[in-house]
């Protein structure tokens, strides 16, 4: 799987779960939620548009901190509420006229199973369901989701 990393020239990442913690905050005082991002995983997607990947975010949930994000470093590909992830994938693919192997996905969940089998570069965090960490070659991060995990990989691929 690591072998593939050269040719990667789109990341696509979940946002619940990889971008964040996976954790929904709710405070007595303050009716909406919060979620909570690493400086570190922004840090990452300035560094990968930097240097020239793209990035997509396919997410299950509508969020305004994904709109926030994607206004941040102008993200052409951000899909919200998607049931099937791998559909949008290829789309995406065929926008940029890209084969899946020159995709990276960061997945953590069982709606991201078939999109992880189908790319390059398949990345999961520590605490992912354990169906998404028996996927075969699956690149498991050091740093949990929402710490830094998106970073790592941005860390590798500029290695």
């Amino acid at each position: 799987m690591l072998d593939n990393m050269n040719k990667i020239k789109l990341i696509a990442t979940d946002f619940d779960g990889i971008v964040t913690d996976g954790f929904v905050y709710f405070s007595s005082e303050y009716s909406g939620e919060l979620k909570k991002v690493s400086f570190k995983d922004i840090m990452g997607m300035s560094l990968a548009v930097k240097n020239g990947y793209k990035i997509a975010i396919i997410s299950g949930e509508k969020n305004s901190i994904i709109d926030k994000i994607a206004d941040k470093f102008k993200l052409e590909d951000v899909h919200q509420g998607i049931k099937d992830k791998l559909a949008v994938l290829l789309s995406i693919s065929e926008k940029y006229k890209l084969s899946l192997d020159q995709i990276c996905y960061l997945g953590d969940d069982i709606n991201d199973i078939s999109t992880l089998e189908k790319v390059g570069f398949a990345v999961t965090v520590p605490d992912s369901n354990y169906k998404v960490k028996n996927i075969p070659n699956i690149y498991i991060t050091k740093a949990n989701a929402g710490n830094g995990a998106f970073r790592e990989i941005i860390d590798l691929l500029l290695d």
